[in-house]
């Protein structure tokens, strides 16, 4: 990416960081953080930090790029107060994106979800029907919507980029996130520490585990091409939590066992299987991921099984 000012909303947060920490190197960095799921702590000490809303007048939008990652990025959190849900993921996306295009900025990428799909285990491509279930992904769909208004709207270019399970581990950058980090990060942590990870029902469920030096390349890609569309980000293989169970075990010379439990969420709306097939975004950009599963799951336990963690 050539040299830019860029503002990357929920920049302090685990994905957004590792974005923050990528594009400072060569290019003038803002973030905008309301501190919900992210901390300072994360960033590099060379970019402008605002602890400000998204709903907020104002913002620091007069950029190149605007990186929007801001959400209120769970089930859960939704559930608790949907319209605050709808307030930050739907307001909050147009609030931003209004600012940026009145400042003369005409490049927007920001997350949608894999959530969206619902459960299946074969590649869920961007162009198949989707339905939502929870207040979390009809906010991710309407944020994709109010993208496909600007862009046609007003001729901007505008991403969504739907994410599938990202992780990083308490290495990286989701340490702060606790109960809401990817599993990956709790299970190894829990192994690595002699505690049974808790698996909900009987671990079957799978995920397209991607690790964030992957989503932030995409990211960055999206926003190089000046993309206008919905893209996936993932890997196109999943794996189920207890086989990630046995290989954080191998990985880390343990051999500690699950612990099962009834699934909180509602099977209806809660999501078994999800895997990716990025064939647009790879022909759009010739983005591919890097980092397969072994070599993540080596990353994400570096820091337990050396003295010195491996680099991101």
């Amino acid at each position: 990416m050539q040299e830019m000012r860029v503002l990357i909303t929920g920049g302090a947060g685990f994905i957004g960081s590792n974005l923050a920490h990528t594009l400072s190197q060569k290019n003038d960095v803002i973030v905008v953080d309301d501190e919900y799921l992210g901390t300072p702590e994360n960033l590099p000490t060379d970019v402008e930090y605002y602890n400000r809303s998204v709903l907020e007048e104002n913002l620091p939008t007069d950029v190149d790029v605007v990186f929007h990652l801001a959400a209120l990025s769970s089930y859960a959190m939704h559930e608790e107060d949907p319209q605050k849900g709808a307030r930050v993921n739907v307001e909050g996306f147009a609030n931003v994106v209004e600012q940026a295009r009145r400042d003369g900025c005409d490049t927007i990428v920001y997350a949608s979800t894999s959530s969206i799909y619902g459960s299946r285990t074969e590649p869920s491509p961007v162009d198949m029907d989707v339905t939502v279930k929870t207040g979390y992904e009809a906010s991710k769909l309407a944020r994709e919507r109010y993208g496909e208004y600007f862009a046609n709207h007003y001729d901007m270019a505008v991403a969504g980029m739907r994410f599938f399970s990202v992780y990083q581990g308490y290495g990286g950058a989701e340490k702060h996130k606790g109960e809401y980090a990817n599993v990956i990060a709790q299970f190894a942590d829990d192994i690595a520490n002699g505690e049974s990870p808790v698996l909900y029902g009987d671990g079957t469920q799978t995920r397209d585990f991607t690790h964030v030096s992957d989503i932030v390349r995409g990211l960055v890609l999206a926003a190089e091409n000046e993309l206008t569309s919905v893209y996936n980000l993932g890997t196109g293989e999943a794996y189920s939590f207890n086989t990630v169970v046995e290989m954080l075990n191998a990985e880390l010379g343990t051999e500690v066992e699950p612990e099962y439990v009834e699934n909180p969420i509602p099977e209806d709306v809660y999501v078994h299987d999800t895997c990716a097939d990025t064939s647009a975004f790879e022909s759009a950009t010739g983005w591919e991921p890097e980092v397969d599963f072994e070599e993540g799951l080596r990353r994400v336990c570096s820091q337990y099984t050396s003295a010195e963690p491996a680099s991101d």
